[in-house]
């Protein structure tokens, strides 16, 4: 089944190869191949892995090299595969550090093609922090990356701010990939003005909720009750809210984080955004697992991934879960603006 007209393909990371990342990319074209509403998109990787990762999977997956602009004609029929020529050293489960220049050049490649006009968004495939930092990687993780693509690419200032998004629940940590340690240093009235102000507008911009609501938490257990368990909620968090709110942003806070999870509460809110890293991920986690997409804003390009890990203990016995990446698929190609194409006629 054709694809509509004019839609520019979805660039593809690889992943870690010793991952789940390829296996959950030929499970996703499976569901979407036939699909005429489906984003088409192309995976960043050597083609001949590709479709030695399918054979041993035994997935039929028909893999065709094609450059980017042949996308979305062939994804009805095969799975398109822009070359990234390079040697795999690791196998199913047991990376290997000569492997992430490969999987480093397959999320830089996705990005330019965006900032050629070639792509229509990013989604990257999970990856291993640790095997990239033993590569000589600089960066906390994907996120931090796509902010440095995005300097050097489009010439954008300002800072990433991870959303974790799903129907369920949308939530967003101000502080990301750094030790809990760290975490009362780093928050500062002005983290917190810069990582609203950008979740507020992206909202607007890219999810189309005019004047979101923002409920965001506090550091301590019981947001501080009233100072006797820290006093960050009262000299940090409490004036910045005080400050957006008369900004006219819709933020409420700052709220225990213990009690702004259940149903009840999620109804209020249209996004949370909380302290630290957990805090943000373990109740997403667990209301939303498959569905949960990763999605990088304050960048000047959409990029989404599935919200989970290399698997690396179910790499290559084909169990593989793809729904969590079929989900950033289709947010990207909604958030980057690609659906137009199914709206009526003005």
């Amino acid at each position: 089944m054709a694809q509509a007209p004019g839609r520019l393909p979805l660039a593809l990371t690889r992943g870690d190869p010793s991952g789940i990342g390829v296996e959950i990319a030929l499970k996703a074209w499976i569901a979407l191949h036939a699909q005429a509403e489906a984003w088409p998109f192309f995976l960043v990787a050597d083609p001949a892995f590709v479709q030695a990762s399918a054979d041993a999977l035994g997935l039929d997956v028909p893999v065709a090299t094609a450059a980017p602009r042949e996308a979305a004609e062939i994804f009805a029929r095969a799975l398109p595969v822009s070359p990234l020529p390079s040697v795999t050293c690791g196998a199913p489960g047991r990376p290997e550090i000569a492997d992430a220049a490969a999987t480093i050049a397959s999320m830089e490649r996705s990005a330019e093609l965006v900032a050629a006009g070639e792509a229509a968004a990013v989604v990257t495939n999970p990856v291993s922090k640790e095997i990239l930092h033993r590569a000589g990687f600089k960066h906390p993780g994907q996120t931090e990356f796509m902010g440095e693509l995005a300097r050097r690419l489009f010439g954008a200032s300002g800072s990433p701010v991870m959303l974790l998004w799903s129907p369920t629940l949308a939530v967003v940590p101000a502080t990301i990939h750094v030790p809990l340690a760290s975490v009362p240093g780093l928050i500062t009235e002005s983290l917190i003005l810069e990582t609203v102000r950008i979740v507020a507008r992206d909202f607007t911009t890219r999810f189309g909720i005019a004047r979101p609501r923002i409920a965001v938490t506090g550091l301590n257990p019981h947001a501080g009750e009233g100072g006797d368990m820290g006093r960050e909620e009262i000299e940090i968090i409490a004036p910045a809210l005080a400050r957006l709110a008369g900004e006219g942003y819709g933020v409420s806070g700052p709220h225990p984080a213990d009690t702004l999870f259940h149903a009840a509460a999620r109804a209020r809110y249209d996004v949370a955004v909380t302290m630290y890293h957990d805090q943000a991920l373990i109740p997403i986690k667990t209301l939303a697992f498959d569905s949960a997409v990763n999605v990088t804003l304050g960048l000047p390009f959409v990029r989404t991934s599935p919200d989970h890990g290399t698997a690396y203990d179910i790499a290559g016995q084909g169990v593989a879960d793809a729904s969590s990446l079929i989900a950033a698929l289709r947010l990207a190609g909604r958030l980057s603006g690609q659906d137009r194409a199914a709206c009526p006629a003005s």
